[in-house]
C-alpha cells in the first residue's frame, strides 16, 4: 500500500540525496545518527522524511553528515524517520510515497503507540520513540504540496513560539493543536507539556520539489543547533545566509476536521493567503458553508488530502 496519488503540477526539481550510506547508522537503529561532546548540554535531534516525498530534510541531513557537523555540547542525533517511503520516491510519481502503510506522523499518541496497530510506520515509530522522548529539543523538517510560504510550527505552548524566534526563520510562525487525525511526532508526550524541560518545531519549508525548500531547510537547520549552542557558530556563518527578516506569529484557532463525504474549496487556494473579512466564503463540508469566524483570517495549508476524518485547513489569526 502506498498513499493515494495526487494530481501534480509542481516541476520537481528537488531530489531526494541517496540515503543509502547512511543505513547502518551508528547507535543500533538504521538510518540514524547519534554524536556526543564531551561538554555537557542538551540532547537535540533533526529529523526528516517523516513523510517520505519531502526531500528537503534529507538534504539538509545529507549536508550535515557529509559535512561532519559535530556538537559542541550535549549530543546531536540525525535520523531518516520514515526511509522506506523515501527509498520508494518516484519522480515520476512524487505523490505516492508520502508514506508506505500509512501517514507517520499521525501515530504520536501513546495509546496508538502502545496499541497492536501494525504498520511499516508503526514498528519504525516504536522503534525510534525512545529517541524522541529523550531529545531535549527537536527539530523535525517537513515541505508542502502547494507554493505556500514557508513557515514554521510551533504547537500550542509558550516555549515553541520562543524557541521558533530563537531560530528566526521562517517568517511565519504558526502556533497550532495539530490533527484531529492523529498526534504529530513534534507533540509526543512532554513536548506538549506546559512547565516541564522540552520543546520542538516542525518547519516546513516550502514545496516539496522547489530547490529553495532545500535551502531553507539547511539554513533552519543550522540556526537551530547554533541557536542552542550545539554546534558553533563557524557553520552558520560559513553559510553566508543573510539576516532573518521579521517574524509574524499567527494562533490556529479553527482546524477544519471534513465531517462529511464530500468537501470543496470554493476556488484552489495556495495557503497563506489572508481573507479580510469575516465570513468569507472558503469552502463547503457536504451541505454545509465553511466561512472564516474573523476578520483578517490566514488560512494555513489547505490540504489535497480532502477525506472525512482529515483536516481540510487550519483558520489562523495573527498574535504579533
Amino acid at each position: 500500500m502506498s498513499s493515494p496519488k495526487l494530481p501534480n503540477d509542481q516541476p520537481v526539481d528537488l531530489l531526494p540525496p541517496d540515503i543509502t550510506p547512511y543505513a547502518e547508522g551508528n547507535c543500533g537503529l538504521p538510518y540514524t545518527w547519534r554524536f556526543e561532546a564531551e561538554t555537557p548540554g542538551p540532547d537535540v535531534l533533526v529529523t526528516a522524511v517523516v513523510h517520505g516525498n519531502e526531500p528537503c530534510g534529507a538534504v539538509a541531513l545529507d549536508w550535515l553528515l557529509s559535512s561532519d557537523v559535530r556538537p559542541i555540547k550535549g549530543a546531536l542525533t540525525l535520523a531518516f524517520m520514515n526511509y522506506e517511503a523515501c527509498l520508494a520516491f518516484d519522480p515520476d510519481e512524487p505523490t505516492t510515497t508520502r508514506w508506505v502503510d500509512e501517514d507517520f506522523n499521525r501515530v504520536w499518541a501513546g495509546e496508538v503507540l502502545a496499541s497492536d496497530r501494525d504498520s511499516v510506520e508503526m514498528r519504525r515509530a516504536r522503534e525510534m520513540q525512545p529517541v524522541v522522548a529523550r531529545a531535549d529539543y527537536l527539530l523535525d523538517i517537513h515541505s508542502m504540496t502547494a507554493p505556500s510560504p514557508p513557515m514554521m510550527m510551533a504547537g500550542w505552548q509558550t516555549k515553541g513560539r520562543e524557541l521558533a524566534h530563537l531560530v528566526g526563520v521562517p517568517e511565519l510562525v504558526v502556533m497550532d493543536r495539530g490533527h484531529a487525525a492523529g498526534r504529530r511526532m513534534r507533540d509526543h508526550g512532554r513536548f506538549a507539556e506546559a512547565g516541564v524541560p522540552g520543546a520542538a518545531l516542525l518547519v516546513e519549508c516550502g514545496q516539496h520539489w522547489d530547490l529553495a525548500a532545500g535551502d531553507l531547510a539547511i539554513e533552519a537547520t543550522l540556526r537551530f543547533l547554533t541557536g542552542l549552542g550545539a554546534i558553533a557558530p563557524d557553520w552558520l556563518e560559513g553559510l553566508g545566509a543573510p539576516d532573518p527578516a521579521p517574524q509574524s506569529t499567527w494562533e490556529v484557532t479553527d482546524p477544519v476536521t471534513i465531517q462529511s463525504e464530500t468537501f470543496t474549496f470554493v476556488r484552489p487556494f495556495q495557503g497563506g493567503e489572508v481573507l479580510a473579512e469575516a465570513g468569507t466564503l472558503i469552502g463547503h463540508d457536504g451541505p454545509d458553508a465553511v466561512r472564516t469566524p474573523y476578520d483578517d483570517c490566514m488560512l494555513v495549508m489547505p490540504s489535497p488530502r480532502l477525506k472525512q476524518g482529515l483536516t481540510a485547513v487550519r483558520l489562523a489569526r495573527r498574535l504579533g
